[in-house]
């Protein structure tokens, strides 16, 4: 379901983050699992925290900029250096932006994420090895920008997240379906983007 299906406008300025290279990026495997993220060093690579630094000195983003970062080791350490480049007040650590779990394929190659988005296209709502299924995604990220929305107003709000979880956001704010996650830009490592909500689709006559 996406929360923001029934919005005309948003009061807030929205940029999403994808975090820095991360060591599981670099190892090439899938960390999806928030226990698996706590119990080892999955957190960013020297590359990622250059990425992510640079990024920072980029973005033109100002003080006051509202940031919310998934707990996941290798989003708030790219939120924190975003922060403290910013001088911005304390990252709002939301769950919502976790990573999507890849269920049976945690701890597997990250050739095995090319299985999951074949099934996305087939049914957002697949069940098949333990993975989260899109919609489930697209629900808890766009509740938590309607969250934001009732919290805050014209501010500038980066969402510091993952690559899977950003590009089914990305598919909320577009108004097309969760299936389709997979056919929009995708985010680079420490890549940070506006994302904009689609004018919604007038009914028929």
């Amino acid at each position: 379901m996406n929360r923001l299906s029934g919005a005309q406008r948003l009061a807030n300025r929205y940029r999403v983050m994808r975090h820095g290279e991360s060591k599981a990026n670099a190892a090439g495997v899938i960390v999806s699992s928030i226990e698996t993220d706590r119990s080892g060093d999955w957190g960013l690579s020297e590359a990622g925290r250059r990425q992510a630094l640079e990024a920072a000195r980029a973005c033109g983003l100002a003080a006051d900029t509202v940031i919310c970062s998934s707990d996941f080791s290798r989003a708030r350490q790219t939120a924190e250096i975003v922060r403290a480049e910013l001088g911005a007040p304390e990252v709002i650590i939301a769950p919502a932006l976790r990573e999507r779990s890849f269920g049976d394929w945690e701890g597997t190659g990250v050739a095995n994420y090319s299985r999951v988005w074949a099934a996305d296209q087939a049914d957002a709502g697949h069940p098949a090895g333990g993975v989260e299924p899109a919609d489930a995604v697209l629900e808890r990220a766009t509740a938590l920008v309607t969250d934001l929305e009732r919290r805050f107003a014209d501010r500038d709000i980066l969402l510091v997240s993952h690559g899977d979880t950003l590009q089914i956001l990305q598919a909320g704010f577009q108004r097309v379906a969760a299936t389709s996650h997979r056919s929009l830009p995708h985010l680079g490592t420490a890549e940070i983007r506006p994302l904009s909500l689609a004018p919604r689709a007038e009914s028929a006559a």
